[in-house]
């Protein structure tokens, strides 16, 4: 349902259902799976701060969904497994941690430019732009 309201809401209404209930449980349900991942993460490190959390920790979990593909669970498992998987590859390859720090930036970039260009659904994506 949530895929045919995204499609196209209006003719979802004309149908009967009720697309504001349906988008308002995805809702809910997101915001709990939040909440229990922002807790067992305030439980594993100890303390919550500000700085915690910073932009490259967003830039990492943007580029996960992107390299998956939007709106498929699956491309984003493997944009994650690819993302973590790519350091430490490169770990053994015998760069110090400055160069393999930037070399994984770098391939980071590289991959969301190939992607963009040449797939810009994800690898598995679903939703086409």
């Amino acid at each position: 349902m949530l895929k045919a309201i995204r499609e196209d809401e209006e003719a979802i209404r004309v149908f009967g259902y009720s697309t504001l209930s349906y988008k308002l449980a995805a809702f809910v349900v997101a915001a709990a799976f939040a909440a229990l991942a922002g807790s067992l993460f305030a439980s594993f490190i100890g303390f919550i701060d500000p700085t915690a959390f910073n932009v490259m920790e967003s830039v990492f979990i943007i580029s996960v969904v992107i390299l998956g593909g939007f709106a498929n669970i699956k491309g984003s498992l493997l944009g994650a497994l690819v993302l973590v998987l790519l350091p430490e590859l490169l770990r053994f390859v015998g760069f110090s941690a400055d160069i393999a720090a930037q070399m994984r930036q770098a391939l980071y970039g590289l991959a969301l430019i190939l992607l963009m260009l040449y797939k810009p659904q994800g690898l598995m994506g679903e939703y086409k732009f």
